[in-house]
């Protein structure tokens, strides 16, 4: 790191399983991750479905910063900065929409959905010589990749390839972005995108979904309330058994669930239709897949700011840093495009009762991580650290997955996917560039 904090190892001491509260409120560092890891790492913008069609575009973000996906004329994809390069105003103020070219309030330049400046006012007499318009259009990220329908770009040109950078994530997002049935079909958006801002460092999100499952205790209530897609108490359908895995080397964490292959699927039954759907993919499933229908990615955070929920309900979560105390949170909500409507009418209004800003789960980790970040401010307080010492050493392996595994009854508990999280955040806090950020040797078996 470049600040006067010293080096972010310091603060991240994954051997004895003690992080620093000044990671979480310290104003420098969270200037410092703009820069080292937003720049860097591979970050969600969006999905194939908001823009289907030449001239389509939604307005995401990477780090603090606007950027427009968008689909020009020849069906290419591009991630642009929304901002003109003549006095950075934002060339687009809407959501998502559609439109033949980008053109700026303040002045007027114009850009195709390409990002080539076409358009900027009395050009021909104001300036002399020409201006090379070629050398004027909207910045460009370095790399924009597509996985299972999602869209990922990055700022870095020296970053490896998004396949490379999920490594045994891969299998995570593939299940969890697939069709229910296991087969090749896609998945779209319900809806629109979902913003809210919440009063807390981005990191508290991001390691509470990347394998956090003791805090199940905060959701006692919505549990007994029964928020479910079953009769009765629950706020979700049966996940399994849980099986806690780390990808070590990349700082992504994923819970999946391990479902014995003769369960009967009824927790849908407060809809018969959406009942029989399920079950009869269920039963495509277990043909097309074998032994491995068992297996889905419950929830996982693909460092350093995506998570998911890969089974109901079924959600994007894009945790947008937005100051070192404040985050702007964005919920996509998505289902299988095949599904009837009654089923994709029945999910939404599920999803909406358990995630986002009116969500009764969601209303209680926000609570937890707003003053989580509140009591990292003290004086006394910033001089004693947190404790991330449950499972420390006690992963091991899994016969279908991939990485460092816990399983049931440590699974519970461990505490290793944060331990994973913050160990890559350290990183890349102190590394010069992707050189040094490439995992090497023999694999960790334990974190």
């Amino acid at each position: 790191m470049k600040s006067g904090n010293g080096s972010a190892k310091s603060l991240v001491d994954v051997g004895i399983g003690e992080i620093s509260r000044e990671i979480f409120v310290n104003e420098e560092i969270y200037q410092e991750e703009l820069e080292r890891i937003f720049l860097r790492g591979w970050l969600l913008i969006g999905h194939q479905s908001q823009i289907r069609n030449p001239g389509d575009y939604f307005v995401s973000r990477m780090g603090e910063e606007s950027v427009i996906l968008t689909r020009d004329t020849a069906g290419r994809i591009h991630v642009f900065l929304n901002s003109c390069r003549h006095r950075g105003m934002k060339v687009c103020r809407y959501d998502e929409g559609h439109t033949k070219n980008f053109t700026c309030p303040y002045h007027a330049w114009s850009y195709a959905t390409d990002g080539r400046l076409v358009g900027l006012p009395q050009a021909d007499q104001a300036y002399q010589p020409p201006l090379d318009r070629s050398q004027w259009g909207l910045i460009e990220v370095a790399q924009v990749a597509d996985f299972r329908g999602t869209i990922w770009a990055t700022w870095d040109p020296h970053a490896p390839s998004l396949e490379e950078y999920l490594g045994e994530a891969r299998m995570a997002l593939d299940l969890a972005l697939g069709p229910w049935d296991g087969g090749e079909g896609e998945t779209e958006l319900l809806g629109t995108v979902q913003k809210w801002l919440i009063p807390s460092n981005w990191k508290f999100v991001a390691e509470n979904f990347a394998g956090d499952i003791l805090h199940i205790v905060s959701h006692r209530s919505v549990d007994m309330v029964g928020i479910g897609p079953a009769e009765g108490e629950g706020r979700r359908d049966d996940p399994g058994k849980f099986v806690v895995t780390a990808v070590p080397g990349w700082g992504h964490g994923i819970t999946y669930g391990d479902i014995p292959r003769n369960k009967e699927h009824v927790q849908y039954s407060t809809s018969p239709i959406t009942a029989k759907y399920f079950s009869a993919c269920w039963e495509k499933r277990l043909k097309r897949m074998g032994e491995m229908a068992r297996v889905q990615a419950l929830v996982g955070t693909i460092f350093p700011n995506m998570s998911f929920h890969g089974q109901q309900p079924r959600t994007l979560l894009i945790a947008h840093p937005s100051g070192v105390g404040r985050t702007e949170m964005w919920r996509f909500y998505f289902a299988d495009k095949d599904a009837p409507d009654e089923v994709k009418d029945f999910l939404r209004h599920y999803y909406i009762r358990y995630s986002g800003p009116a969500g009764m789960t969601e209303q209680d980790d926000m609570e937890n991580w707003n003053y989580a970040t509140a009591a990292s401010r003290g004086i006394v307080a910033r001089r004693h650290p947190y404790n991330y010492k449950a499972g420390l050493g006690r992963g091991g392996t899994h016969e279908s997955i991939h990485g460092v595994v816990t399983g049931p009854p440590l699974s519970y508990c461990t505490e290793q996917n944060p331990r994973n999280l913050y160990r890559r955040w350290s990183e890349f806090m102190d590394a010069d560039g992707w050189d040094a950020l490439i995992p090497t040797g023999a694999p960790r078996t334990h974190v």
